[in-house]
């Protein structure tokens, strides 16, 4: 363990504050950082009672930190990955640049989820998947809120998989979750019909877009992870294309999806005769999610 004093934490605190208000990054991120590699407490560091402290227990050099701020700053790297992991519902979980970074409006289809099968109880049994894992948070979520359900999780990336592997694993789930290599629904052709329910976040923003989102975005998470073709919706077509061939009847397909994309999700799937078909918008009242029923 190491040590700084609290006066000097306290002055690096406030410079590094202001340097994150002066090119728009959230000063919030600051106290992110020292919750995370401090043992400083959430009330200690709002009252600032810290910086008459001799001495505060730092998880890793005092300058190591300072580098690490830097990095943030000049070079755009989310704060997720300068510490290798994010918290996304009760959980921790491991991240790189080889899986996006779970959002917090993505914890809802946990929750859709948990809806459903209140109001259909037959779904809770049965094999469940989540189509491009990533970090696994979505598979990892699903198998902690169905414990009689089997989770199959996929990801075209080696990298990816590892990672959400090792997830599984800290998250004491990983019995519970099959994971496996290929696209889409390649690797689980032998759960055609047998799908109670079918989840992913899959790329959804147009190819030209990914040029103007955020530096953090842009420069750092995986474009694969990202990028859904001309229009956003190429690999949202397939899922809802070759989804009918794998979920047992009234079973469930749930995609999170970019906001402005309801409408025509909405159409893809009444084209294939889904039904009923719900658009469900995430905490800022963006269409973000679009929950079907397999006919």
């Amino acid at each position: 363990m190491f040590t700084v004093s609290g006066t000097e934490l306290w002055k690096w605190r406030s410079r590094a504050q202001a340097a994150a208000v002066a090119i728009s990054i959230d000063q919030f991120e600051v106290d992110w950082l020292l919750l995370e590699l401090s043992q400083i407490d959430r009330l200690t560091l709002r009252l600032e009672t810290y910086k008459t402290q001799p001495d505060i227990r730092l998880k890793l050099p005092f300058e190591q930190l300072q580098t690490l701020w830097e990095q943030r700053l000049n070079q755009r790297i989310p704060v997720q990955y300068l510490v290798g992991y994010t918290h996304w519902r009760e959980f921790t979980l491991k991240v790189s640049p080889a899986v996006l970074i779970p959002r917090p409006e993505t914890e809802l289809m946990i929750d859709l989820v948990l809806e459903a099968v209140e109001r259909q109880p037959d779904l809770a049994n049965g094999p469940w998947v989540d189509l491009g894992t990533g970090s696994g948070a979505i598979a990892i979520g699903l198998a902690a809120a169905l414990p009689e359900a089997q989770i199959h999780a996929v990801d075209l990336s080696p990298k990816a998989l590892a990672i959400a592997q090792a997830n599984a694993q800290t998250c004491g789930l990983a019995e519970r979750i099959t994971f496996h290599a290929g696209r889409w629904f390649e690797p689980i052709a032998h759960l055609r019909g047998e799908v109670r329910g079918l989840i992913s976040n899959p790329p959804y923003i147009p190819t030209a877009t990914i040029a103007t989102l955020q530096p953090e975005v842009q420069k750092h998470e995986p474009h694969l992870a990202l990028d859904g073709g001309a229009d956003g919706l190429k690999d949202i077509r397939h899922l809802v294309r070759e989804g009918s061939n794998f979920l047992q009847p009234q079973g469930l397909w749930l995609v999170e999806m970019m906001a402005g994309q309801g409408t025509q999700v909405s159409q893809l799937l009444q084209q294939a005769h889904y039904q009923p078909i719900r658009i469900v918008n995430d905490l800022a009242g963006r269409d973000r999610f679009c929950l079907a029923y397999c006919a």
